[in-house]
């Protein structure tokens, strides 16, 4: 007599109903390039993601000054590096200049963030130094250390940068040598899917990764919502946006959020993609 093989036990697999962010409309604003780690934990739980890139990457508008930096790398006690795109243009660079990471061998890094700090792995380059808070006030606050007399080479983006790391380093007595690695421009175009979910009314969420693509995207969506109105550009965007949860990856970003938007409805506690979207998905469950 044949065995019966159906087993009465049936494994429970997740549906997309299940996921926390189901049914929700996720505006990415990330730059080109670099959205797509954070549409996918966004999509894995459960999002409908519709891409706005509101900020471009590009090299300065000159590298003199970087160059002139890499040639005299044995003069600096720090290299300083806040942001992925500080170290790989940095990186890109030096290899440029027929160096290497031998270059940096009697040069401590100093890294803001764990994917700066990755990147610079990626290039087999080891932090000496991560601040426990992925911003850079905590830099200075936790600076491993005495500053005074400290020679610090910061390759960082050409204009709109934060200008408080600066100050407070040279405040402690640390001698700053700042020089474009790479610019950040806004730009020309939004994606017809993009415009069309902002005009629709279908977006549930804007997410923010840096002050500068808040900056960019309130220029992008001042075209998308002004119209002709005779009404304050960013009033009418701020106002077309009620509704829809600003959601910012950091103390920095929400700042620049308050003051161009007026609020922020979520901030991550960790300052990464990962926090942001856990706390994304803590607001989905709370509300």
């Amino acid at each position: 007599m044949a065995s019966n093989l159906s087993s009465s036990h049936s494994i429970a697999v997740p549906t997309a109903s299940h996921l926390p962010l189901n049914g929700k409309t996720i505006l990415v604003t990330r730059s080109v390039g670099q959205s797509s780690q954070f549409t996918e934990l966004l999509v894995a739980a459960g999002a409908h993601v519709v891409e706005m890139p509101a900020l471009e990457i590009g090299p300065p508008s000159s590298w003199e000054a970087l160059d002139g930096a890499i040639a005299l790398l044995s003069e600096f006690d720090w290299l300083i590096l806040t942001s992925t795109n500080g170290v790989s243009y940095f990186c890109e660079r030096l290899m440029a200049q027929g160096k290497d990471i031998r270059a940096l061998a009697e040069v401590k890094i100093a890294a803001v963030g764990e994917k700066t700090a990755q990147t610079l792995r990626h290039h087999c380059l080891q932090p000496d130094f991560i601040p426990p808070d992925f911003v850079a006030d905590s830099l200075v606050e936790h600076f491993p250390e005495e500053l005074t007399g400290k020679k610090i080479l910061f390759p960082r983006v050409e204009s709109g940068g934060r200008e408080i790391l600066v100050r407070e380093l040279t405040a402690k007595g640390a001698e700053v040598i700042e020089v474009p690695a790479y610019q950040s421009c806004c730009p020309d175009s939004v994606p017809p899917s993009a415009a069309l979910a902002l005009q629709s009314g279908t977006v549930d969420v804007i997410t923010f990764a840096s002050s500068k693509t808040v900056q960019f995207f309130c220029q992008l969506a001042e075209k998308i919502f002004s119209g002709n109105s005779s009404e304050n550009q960013l009033s009418v965007v701020a106002n077309s946006l009620e509704g829809v949860c600003i959601a910012s990856i950091g103390p920095q970003t929400s700042h620049t959020c308050r003051s161009l938007l007026g609020r922020v409805d979520v901030e991550a506690q960790e300052y990464t993609l990962e926090g942001l979207t856990a706390a994304l998905i803590k607001w989905a469950t709370d509300s």
